[in-house]
């Protein structure tokens, strides 16, 4: 177990990692958790143990899906209300982690609701209630991030809000809790990184010291990601564990772009996995952003440092040795259900992360893009 310190916040890294709770002083904790994968590995049981060597006391509040909703959160944010914890746990993947980053803030500032949340106008602190984040997924990097993903129940989309008061005061990061990951779950968080890592860098704002995080995880994604799929080896799920919270330091500081616009699209109206979403996206959208000189320059040096002729077509060959499909209708997503939704992903298509993409994007290609992404087809319009 090893202590770091990023912005002020601690970061513990190593095997056994979690232990580092019984370091936490509280008063009351709730631990934030996902379905039954936590409990059923101890890891739960684990982490109760660890904290109440502490002599405070404990509650566990379990049953956040693959998309956190408005409604789960809320739902537990009322339980948490009555418990008035004074340091908030989210463990598990890291949909369990935005939402219990959400409930903290709720909770300590009670009087904003989904209703009269203002994006631009967030608080900027927590001062008494103590967060942390302990990922048992190597995708996210949600443990390393002041941003929340939500998916609103009522207008069906994905909202991402963003302030350095959902910044977790501890990021543990115990590459134990990784071990029990399917094959396919770790391909896909793993993908999920690529994701960010590659738009951080092809984003226009990219500095100097980001550009080190996000070309560091791309590079070491590309060459452990196979294996941690594959074998599950513990070097190699250790490795991504800790590339994938790079990347989330990367995106952290400049962005994403499209492929996130159109993931939280398609993944708010199907209720789809992020990871598996952004996977499938992902090659289409930087064969686009060629057009744009930057980000094909940047693809260029991209390729020069991997030794590879082009990273498009590595991006692709890396899909299909993790086995993710080259399309959302390969996927089996229905056309039927596609045509009839195909406006409404198209709209949603360009909210968020799309603003920040290299290419502008009209509506008229983004309707291309969603089609390509859906059928496959090549960028070539």
């Amino acid at each position: 177990m090893k202590q770091l310190s990023l912005d002020g916040k601690g970061i513990v890294i190593g095997r056994g990692s979690l232990e580092y709770l019984k370091n936490i002083p509280f008063q009351k904790a709730m631990i934030v958790t996902g379905g039954q994968s936590m409990k059923k590995s101890g890891v739960i049981d684990r982490a109760v143990n660890y904290l109440e060597e502490n002599g405070g006391k404990v509650s566990v509040y379990q049953g956040i899906g693959k998309n956190p909703s408005t409604t789960e959160i809320w739902k537990g944010l009322e339980i948490m209300k009555a418990e008035k914890p004074d340091l908030v746990v989210g463990i598990g993947g890291g949909s369990a982690i935005d939402a219990a980053k959400a409930m903290a803030l709720f909770l300590e500032y009670p009087e904003l609701n989904f209703d009269n949340i203002d994006p631009g106008n967030l608080p900027q602190e927590r001062k008494n209630v103590k967060f942390a984040a302990v990922p048992s997924t190597s995708g996210t990097g949600t443990e390393m991030t002041q941003v929340v993903v939500y998916t609103d129940t009522e207008k069906n989309i994905k909202v991402a809000l963003k302030t350095p008061a959902y910044k977790p005061d501890y990021a543990i990061l115990d590459v134990d809790l990784t071990l029990t990951m399917p094959p396919n779950i770790a391909a896909e968080t793993g993908m999920d990184a690529l994701t960010h890592a590659i738009e951080a860098y092809t984003n226009p704002g990219l500095d100097d010291i980001t550009e080190i995080f996000a070309r560091g995880a791309i590079e070491g994604l590309f060459k452990w990601l196979p294996e941690s799929s594959s074998t599950a080896s513990v070097e190699s799920r250790e490795k991504v564990h800790y590339y994938q919270a790079v990347a989330g330091i990367a995106f952290a500081n400049v962005g994403l772009g499209m492929v996130h616009g159109i993931s939280h699209s398609y993944g708010a109206m199907y209720n789809l996995g992020h990871g598996i979403a952004n996977a499938i996206i992902l090659p289409y959208v930087m064969e686009y952003n060629k057009r744009d000189p930057e980000a094909a320059g940047k693809l260029r040096i991209l390729s020069d440092y991997l030794g590879v002729k082009n990273i498009i077509e590595e991006a692709e060959k890396l899909k299909i040795k993790l086995d993710v499909p080259h399309s959302f209708q390969e996927m089996g997503l229905s056309e039927a259900d596609f045509l009839r939704d195909f406006d409404e992903i198209t709209d949603h298509s360009m909210l968020g992360a799309t603003a920040l993409n290299p290419v502008k994007m009209t509506r008229d290609e983004m309707a291309k893009m969603v089609k390509a992404v859906y059928y496959g087809t090549a960028i070539d319009w």
